[in-house]
């Protein structure tokens, strides 16, 4: 009974690779619409969020592995919904208003998320990184308004 139970676990996880979300990792870019920022705030952004909030996703191998893939091609697929910092350019004024507003607040309650920095410790911000992201997030606020 313990073989056959493996077997068909090794049978299903074969299976449910032919059941992909398709959420490609790297999209056309056009440098216009990519943010612009200071070089330590961009650095920071690309070595914490962009793996997410771009579309210049540095995928693991795992991305294209289901089950696991499900959840990190859903999760990007939603990051990038909520801000795609490579089309930052390309978003109506109201929608970089609306996004610099929140970025302070989702710095300190949930980004990046633990279920990431599991696997991407070097995501991890400090606290000077935090308050340097929270400082550029109220400039850019008040540039828009």
């Amino acid at each position: 009974m313990f073989k056959s139970f493996w077997f068909w676990l090794l049978v299903l996880l074969i299976a449910i690779q032919a059941f992909s979300l398709d959420v490609k990792a790297t999209l056309p870019i056009k440098e216009r619409e990519a943010l612009e920022a200071p070089k330590e705030v961009l650095s920071i952004l690309k070595r914490s969020c962009y793996d997410c909030h771009s579309s210049q996703v540095k995928a693991p191998w795992y991305y294209n592995v289901a089950p696991v893939s499900w959840y990190t091609q859903l999760h990007v697929k939603n990051a990038r919904e909520i801000v795609n910092f490579s089309k930052w350019n390309s978003y109506t004024k109201e929608k970089r208003l609306k996004i610099a507003q929140k970025i302070p607040k989702a710095i300190v309650i949930r980004m990046p998320l633990n279920s990431y920095l599991y696997a991407h410790e070097e995501a991890k911000l400090s606290k000077d990184e935090k308050k340097m992201i929270k400082k550029w997030a109220r400039t850019l606020k008040e540039k828009l308004n």
